[in-house]
């Protein structure tokens, strides 16, 4: 509701301050926690990292202008002045860790996720780990299609992977391989008959959006668009603001591979006429679905069968880490006594028990399993970087102004 909103943004507001600490030191309580103070959590540790590394940037930067500065000068000067801001920049970082402990207390009471300031595409080289994808252009046809834009000429796209090897092939592929290369490098990659899909899109808020009416702001609402479906949000429009907080959630069925594009798109309502488009962003699916970084459901920092931070993946840690293993021929996942897990040749250790909601411990070896699942990069061969529980923040653009945020 909206008071809980409001009440968290006091909160919010008052922990940067001092008269917020008190605050901050009560432990929060699980049943007044939600994903968005998972999400707030978040965004303050993200702008924190932003900070330092701002301060890291400006001070590499001052300290490279006074190097320059004293060049000219006698060296003896220079030796000075370095023994001169030695001991500050030790007192800046004897002074740093001292504020930071308690506050790492502090954070680590809310779980939190990944926010990223950019498309999830950009942080996982689009997804194309095994498939790239081609744009289909229609030829031109005559002189009118010379200023064509290549957007207006795309009929479709292909996607597919070549791969070209001399053969022989040497013995370091074949074990890179983990399979027999003579019967095709396309092992191991998915059927290509339709499966159904279940889309569930979580559209969190937009900011600085361009501004659509006279009075320099925009009523916008959020319309999204997937194969057949049409899903256009306007009855909840957002009066007068330029950075909504849209918190809404939408789920579509889908097939792949008709329907695998997802366009996310914001408007402006208009009483009167026909309603603007703000600006759209649209999502490959598909490319995501199949991909080993698994850009599924994000794989959060903890597991829990309750509260604000339930597990929200259809399949536990420990079914997804079988699979992962299985698909990838890595011997595992092994789970020993004593908290500790072995996976190709390396062990992972971690918790045991779980609560459940009245309190009751339970074994389990999920946590062990998440352990292995949140460090999958450093498994040999088989591993990468999964795709984190997370936030993405992508760009709208609009078709009539290309290139320009909107």
């Amino acid at each position: 509701t909206e008071e809980e909103k409001e009440k968290k943004k006091k909160k919010k507001k008052g922990g940067g301050g001092g008269g917020g600490e008190e605050v901050e030191e009560e432990e929060p309580d699980e049943s007044m926690l939600d994903w968005w103070s998972k999400y707030f959590a978040s965004i303050e540790t993200m702008k924190e990292q932003l900070r330092q590394q701002e301060a890291a940037a400006a001070e590499a930067e001052e300290k490279e202008e006074m190097e320059i500065g004293e060049g000219s000068k006698a060296q003896v000067k220079n030796k000075d002045k370095d023994k001169s801001k030695a001991p500050k920049d030790d007192k800046k970082k004897k002074q740093q860790p001292v504020p930071e402990l308690p506050e790492k207390k502090n954070k680590q009471k809310i779980d939190e996720l990944k926010v990223f300031n950019k498309e999830l595409e950009a942080e996982f080289d689009n997804f194309e780990d095994w498939l790239h994808t081609f744009n289909l252009l229609r030829g031109k046809i005559g002189d009118n299609d010379d200023n064509a834009t290549e957007e207006e000429r795309i009929v479709g796209r292909f996607k597919g992977s070549v791969c070209v090897c001399k053969v022989p092939l040497p013995d370091d592929i074949t074990r890179e391989a983990g399979y027999d290369p003579t019967f095709g490098m396309f092992q191991g990659i998915p059927s290509n008959d339709p499966i159904n899909v279940l889309v569930r899109v979580y559209v969190v808020r937009a900011t600085d959006l361009h501004p659509a009416d006279i009075n320099g702001k925009a009523d916008p609402y959020i319309a999204i668009k997937l194969g057949k479906t049409d899903i256009k949000d306007k009855e909840n429009y957002i009066s007068k603001q330029l950075n909504p907080v849209f918190g809404k959630s939408f789920d579509i069925e889908a097939t792949f591979p008709m329907e695998s594009m997802l366009t996310v798109a914001v408007y402006d309502w208009d009483l009167v006429g026909t309603d603007d488009l703000i600006g759209e962003t649209k999502i490959d699916l598909e490319n995501r679905f199949y991909s080993k970084h698994r850009a599924t459901c994000g794989v959060s920092q903890t597991y829990s069968i309750h509260g604000y931070n339930t597990w929200r993946d259809p399949m536990k840690p420990s079914q997804i880490l079988s699979k992962l293993c299985k698909e990838g021929k890595v011997d595992g996942p092994h789970f020993g006594p004593g908290g500790r897990v072995k996976v190709a040749n390396r062990v992972f250790t971690g918790p045991t028990e779980i609560e459940d909601e009245n309190g009751q411990k339970k074994p389990t070896d999920e946590h062990l399993a998440l352990a292995v699942l949140r460090h999958w990069e450093d498994i040999p061969r088989a591993g990468c970087r999964l795709v984190p529980e997370h936030v993405e923040t992508r760009p709208l653009l609009n078709p009539d102004k290309p290139g320009i945020e909107q």
